[in-house]
């Protein structure tokens, strides 16, 4: 277990000791503080003697994003009691729901543009962020990106994302401040190794659209048949405390779309192990620059289903499509 997570762990279960023991002194405490009392002690003493983290069957490393979501776990998820694994499964099952909940409506028409999305997790939770957020004055905000890491600890980073970008969406600041903002509070409140790429854009009445690509894939420009990418404009979100953000702005006409995709499309990977690819992805864009918003989404799905064929799916996937209408 790294350093940087061993003092998370350390301070979360002091955390609940406190309390628990501030519990069980203000009033009888019941058999159940108890017990919970003497996991955490029993928690704290496996982290002195160097076997936190280890599943007590194999003795090989618990899950991370578990640990996180849970310091108290003793067993890797191959060795959970039947009874562990239906309540691990119920868990998955509301977490799955949640995030269900935290997604905006499949397509949207607002003032001069529609958008459209395919949101698709590997497993029952994802740690790629898709929003639509249009605000009073006619501008509409899109985001599109992806958390490190995968399961349980990625899917709440990823709703930590949502909450802060619509908290400070409805503030009014500036797109690269909005950006470093969110920057800032999540280096703060998550692990070192944990950051995000994404892009934050913004689509006016007038058809100009500002973005922040924080080290995310570049978002292709669909012109007519010509497809252009837009490149990064900064570091990943979170990696450093005081990162600053730039941000680009370009004017489309009706009928100019912008695709976003994370790399679960540009990665995925057929059964000869051959990557799907930007220049697949630009191609078909370019084939298909006359389709609306939900069909040219539902083309790049069903082209990357031809190319991966059976060969199976190993990361969350994300298709963002923002077309100025008119």
């Amino acid at each position: 277990m790294t350093t940087n997570l061993e003092n998370m762990m350390r301070g979360q279960l002091l955390d609940r000791r406190h309390k628990l023991e501030a519990a069980t002194l203000a009033a009888p405490a019941p058999e159940n503080l108890s017990n919970l009392l003497r996991q955490v002690d029993a928690a704290l003493e496996r982290l002195s003697a160097g076997s936190y983290g280890l599943c007590e069957v194999c003795h090989d490393p618990i899950e991370t994003d578990r640990l996180v979501a849970d310091p108290l776990v003793q067993f890797c998820v191959d060795h959970l009691t039947p009874v562990q694994q239906r309540a691990l499964e119920k868990d998955l099952e509301l977490a799955a729901r949640i995030q269900s909940g935290l997604l905006p409506k499949q397509s949207m028409n607002f003032d001069g543009w529609e958008a459209s999305y395919h949101y698709e997790p590997a497993g029952a939770i994802s740690g790629d962020y898709c929003d639509l957020v249009n605000v009073e004055g006619g501008d509409l905000y899109f985001i599109l990106g992806d958390v490190s890491g995968k399961g349980v600890a990625a899917s709440m980073l990823m709703a930590q994302l949502h909450a802060m970008f619509r908290t400070l969406i409805s503030v009014g600041l500036p797109l690269n401040q909005l950006v470093e903002r969110a920057s800032r509070v999540f280096c703060e409140t998550t692990l070192p190794t944990h950051y995000a790429t994404l892009v934050c854009g913004r689509a006016s009445n007038s058809g100009e659209v500002e973005m922040c690509n924080a080290g995310h894939l570049p978002p292709l420009l669909i012109h007519g048949g010509d497809v252009t990418r837009i490149s990064a404009t900064g570091l990943p979100v979170g990696v450093f405390c005081d990162q600053q953000f730039s941000s680009a702005r370009l004017r489309l006409v009706p009928n100019d779309t912008l695709l976003l995709f994370t790399d679960g499309v540009s990665e995925a990977q057929n059964e000869a192990g051959d990557e799907y690819g930007i220049e697949r992805l630009s191609s078909l864009a370019s084939d298909n620059c006359s389709l609306g918003v939900r069909d040219l989404v539902s083309a790049c799905l069903k082209d990357l289903s031809v190319f991966r064929a059976r060969a199976p799916k190993t990361d969350d996937l994300a298709l963002l499509a923002v077309r100025r209408s008119n």
